[in-house]
């Protein structure tokens, strides 16, 4: 049975159009046509029609596997939960961040990690969930278990992570101290002891990551660099292959990535905000200086819609530019080419939007020509 979506704002590559959309067989069949023979005709009441966002970098799903530290809740709970958050947020396609970094609790400990991994590439859920791997290259020890993995066809996105005190993130040794007494409660004793071992380590990260790199290309699995600082390090990357520098430390670093052809990654939060919560780069000035590529929702899927009322107010990008930053742009970084955009033949990942109390806001989410989502607004047939 095929779906007539009409009377709606329809986003598309080329600008916003009034007019129709045609669902038949989980793809856009028609655009601006007749509702064909026996369609379920459903009016949109002018609200705005987008393509499906799709998040390459959430970390939400520690929180609804580990809601407060050592409380951890089963994992088919956790997963119905982080499904059902997405499809409200408006996205479809969801790469979840899960880190192996040796030494960390709760749920960024390894097994666990690897764990959760497998859960979440086998649920089947409302939206298309994906595993993002982000390996902290100072971990001798999981280099086997992300292997592993890849080879399982568990993973989609790799992401290489250098947090050796120091440099990058944490070029202040102290501040790195604070955040492991801060967020893990680590004595001194403990945290000299972890700085000594990444430090010890910091001489084998080249070799680890053309290691993964090379293992990680054949599988399809796309590859991503965080935190880059400075144009040789998104040179290197680019030469293993990644197609995302995650969170670029500064303007002229950027630059660099965008030259290199890499999807710049910010936050949707440090858009909506402002500035970032850690006090990096800001994303909107990222945007401003024409060096941003993409968003994500970072460790908030809910900003990922109202980023794009900030972006297509305060900031004055078109439609099809904001839409591009979450869902055109990190499809092709991935090589999904069969959504990102609406146009015909493309998968009808669909979200109806819109503005409550000035805020976008989702009234209903399609996957694959399926609603999945619904709220304040009727989407019965006409």
């Amino acid at each position: 049975m095929s779906q007539h979506l009409e009377n709606a704002r329809i986003v598309t590559p080329e600008g916003v159009h009034h007019g129709s959309l045609t669902i038949e067989d989980g793809r856009i069949a028609a655009l601006g046509q007749d509702a064909p023979k026996g369609a379920t005709r459903i009016n949109l009441g002018g609200d705005l029609l987008l393509p499906g966002l799709i998040d390459l970098h959430g970390d939400a799903i520690e929180k609804e596997v580990e809601p407060r530290p050592n409380a951890f809740f089963p994992l088919p709970v956790a997963l119905n939960t982080i499904d059902r958050r997405m499809a409200a947020a408006g996205v479809t396609t969801a790469f979840h961040g899960i880190s192996f970094a040796e030494g960390e609790l709760g749920v960024r400990d390894v097994a666990f990690a690897e764990t959760l991994a497998r859960a979440l590439h086998e649920f089947s859920g409302a939206v298309d969930h994906h595993v993002h791997i982000r390996y902290e290259l100072t971990d001798a020890a999981s280099e086997t278990r992300v292997t592993r993995l890849i080879d399982e066809g568990v993973a989609s996105l790799l992401s290489f992570m250098d947090h050796t005190p120091g440099q990058g993130q944490f070029r202040d040794v102290a501040a790195y101290g604070a955040y492991l007494s801060r967020v893990y409660a680590k004595d001194e004793g403990e945290i000299l002891d972890r700085i000594t071992a990444k430090q010890a380590e910091a001489g084998n990260i080249v070799a680890r990551v053309e290691r993964l790199a090379q293992h990680a290309r054949p599988h399809g699995v796309a590859l991503a660099s965080h935190d880059d600082e400075g144009a040789d390090r998104v040179a290197f990357m680019a030469r293993m292959g990644a197609t995302i520098s995650e969170f670029p430390l500064d303007l002229d670093t950027a630059r660099a990535g965008r030259a290199a052809e890499l999807v710049t990654l910010f936050g949707a939060p440090n858009v909506l905000r402002g500035c970032s919560q850690s006090g990096a780069l800001s994303a909107r000035d990222a945007i401003l200086a024409g060096v941003a590529g993409a968003l994500c929702s970072d460790y908030a899927p809910q900003a990922m819609l109202p980023a794009i009322g900030v972006l297509t107010g305060k900031m004055g990008l078109d439609w099809p530019q904001a839409l591009d930053l979450v869902a055109g742009a990190p499809a092709r970084a991935t090589g999904l080419g069969d959504r990102g955009v609406i146009a015909r033949d493309k998968r009808a990942d669909l979200i109806r939007v819109r503005d409550v109390g000035g805020a976008l806001s989702v009234a209903a989410t399609w996957v694959a020509g399926a609603q999945v989502y619904g709220f304040g607004a009727r989407t019965a047939a006409a």
